[in-house]
């Protein structure tokens, strides 16, 4: 039995019969098929390439032996929700042969030289070519065997390897079945036994998730509270009418989400104002948000209520690492706001809140009744730093001697985060799942680390008063209207005659979640007139980005295992 062929791609698949999808429980169980998979959005595995993979693996199973060859997009090689499918592929077949064709433009990938990469279609997918054999001699128990080719670089180049080579002369490297992902592309996993000893934050944070979504940005989101104010005060005066809201405000219909629905939530309140609250949009980059249910698409207010209720703060980390090219991961970044879910380049930044609070209109629960705000961490994990370190943890930071509170925690997982050396040494797995952080050598460099750790954090939340100090000049009167921003011998130019001086190289190319914050947050102020208060904002933004990379060569200092 062959079954060959180039499935559809649809990561919002259509096709939801019953009898695939139960077929597809299979995909979402852990390696070991034992337990469900550990996963709280594994609609990927829902596309419907994936789907063919198991309709074909059904019948070839059926048969008890045969080939599948397919074309599909590359994600299932090494994405971790995937990795319960991969091991059930390992269950089924003898030998799996892929051919990762990369050219993935989400992903803006490059040759291992340098070079562009291109994709094999004219799509933004990375694609590979997948052959699975069954001859049915496996032993029952037995996991197959995985060989592997990478092949990058110009569509000709790989139409002419493809044309030009069989599967006996390609030069597949085998792989090794690795716990717990099983990987379908090579890994360096020398450093693994090392990282596994650290803890997952996705263990430590209790509470987590992506953030918010709107339907449409400009629609909810604006720079200043007063004008995002005055927005909905026009719209909650307006006539309800679904197509003239529409018009009136330059919104598009969206499929589950209906402006009437929030329109009349709104309609007969008498203070705006509280729906308006502060939002972190992109690094650096702090905006206002009308955060009403349905206004929003997606409120994700099981974890933006704690940012809401009181005082807090908290880590956004993306999952997986290389955001652009070969760049080293810098998917770490810290708020006391709500968060936009395109925080970072590829957007589904995951948010870490440090407490958690009661909601203020829910019943409290006894035990929390003379707590506002509970350390929202692994009492296991804490209970773990709180033996290496022989220091009493507190709920709140004391002065008392020989104690440390959940910000230390935070401050010390951000130092590590921060460290160059770190990034590199671990970039495989950065690439693939949330860090690992391991527990500190020693009470000395935990304190180190969360001295510098606590900087960071504050220069990022645009806190510490260093950020102050300007370092640059705003020196020529003009209209302040943004053009075409460039930089050019220590200058950021935001049109002919305007600039920003002695800006240092360094933080006009600093990279934060695949953006350079230096740059981004000009780019998308393009044709507008920049108020005093931006000047001075930006003038900060290049002052946290030259002092992160002064602390994080402090942070290289202090050996990290």
């Amino acid at each position: 039995m062959c079954i060959i062929g180039n499935p559809p791609y649809s990561g919002e698949s259509s096709n939801k019969g019953e009898w695939i999808m139960n077929l597809m429980e299979d995909y979402k169980q852990e390696p070991g098929g034992k337990e469900k998979l550990k996963e709280k959005n594994p609609k990927w595995i829902n596309d419907d390439y994936v789907k063919f993979l198991r309709y074909g693996q059904h019948f070839i199973e059926k048969n008890g032996s045969g080939i599948l060859a397919f074309i599909n997009p590359h994600g299932f090689l090494d994405n971790p929700t995937f990795r319960g499918m991969r091991w059930n592929l390992l269950k089924t077949y003898d030998k799996i042969y892929t051919i990762d064709l990369h050219g993935n433009s989400k992903k803006k990938e490059i040759a291992p030289d340098g070079s562009a990469d291109i994709n094999v279609f004219d799509i933004m997918q990375g694609v590979s070519i997948n052959i699975f054999v069954k001859t049915g001699n496996k032993k029952e128990n037995e996991l197959g065997k995985v060989f592997h080719c990478d092949l990058f670089g110009k569509r000709e180049m790989k139409y002419d390897f493809l044309s030009e080579n069989s599967l006996k002369t390609v030069k597949y490297k085998e792989l090794p079945n690795v716990a717990p992902n099983y990987f379908f592309v090579s890994k360096d996993f020398e450093e693994q036994k090392g990282y596994d000893k650290g803890f997952n934050l996705n263990d430590l944070f209790i509470i987590n998730g992506v953030g918010m979504t709107t339907a449409h940005d400009e629609f909810v989101i604006k720079d200043k509270r007063n004008e995002l104010l005055k927005f909905y005060q026009e719209f909650q005066n307006s006539e309800r009418n679904e197509e003239n809201l529409h018009s009136k405000f330059n919104v598009k219909k969206k499929e589950g989400w209906n402006i009437l629905q929030g329109y009349d939530n709104i309609k007969k309140e008498t203070d705006l104002n509280k729906f308006i609250k502060p939002l972190l949009y992109r690094p650096f980059d702090n905006r206002y948000i009308f955060y009403e249910d349905k206004l929003v698409w997606r409120t994700v207010r099981k974890v933006m209520q704690h940012f809401i209720e009181g005082e807090n703060v908290g880590l956004i980390i993306g999952r997986q690492g290389q955001v652009v090219g070969s760049m080293p991961w810098n998917l770490s970044f810290v708020t006391n706001s709500i968060t936009d879910f395109n925080l970072y380049y590829r957007g589904g930044g995951v948010l870490f809140p440090l407490y958690s609070y009661i909601e203020t209109n829910k019943q409290q629960r006894i035990e929390h009744s003379n707590e506002k705000r509970t350390p929202n961490l692994n009492p296991e994990i804490v209970k773990q730093l709180t033996k290496k370190l022989d220091l009493i943890f507190t709920n709140e930071k004391e002065k008392t001697k020989a104690t440390f509170a959940p910000i230390d925690i935070l401050d010390y997982i951000y130092a590590v985060l921060y460290s160059p050396t770190y990034r590199e040494k671990y970039k495989e797995f950065l690439k693939i799942d949330f860090p690992r952080v391991s527990y500190p050598k020693d009470l000395n460099t935990f304190w180190q680390l969360v001295k510098l750790g606590g900087e960071i954090r504050q220069i990022h939340l645009l806190e510490s008063p260093t950020v102050e100090k300007y370092i640059t000049q705003y020196p020529i009167d003009g209209d302040n209207v943004v053009t075409k921003p460039k930089y050019q011998e220590g200058k950021v130019y935001i049109n002919d005659t305007q600039y920003f001086n002695s800006v240092p190289e360094v933080a006009w190319n600093f990279y934060i979640g695949g953006y350079q914050p230096a740059q981004k947050w000009l780019k998308d102020r393009k044709e507008r007139k920049l108020e005093f208060d931006d000047i001075l904002h930006y003038q900060k933004i290049i002052v946290a980005l030259t002092e992160t990379d002064r602390l994080m060569k402090e942070v290289d200092k202090i050996e990290i295992e």
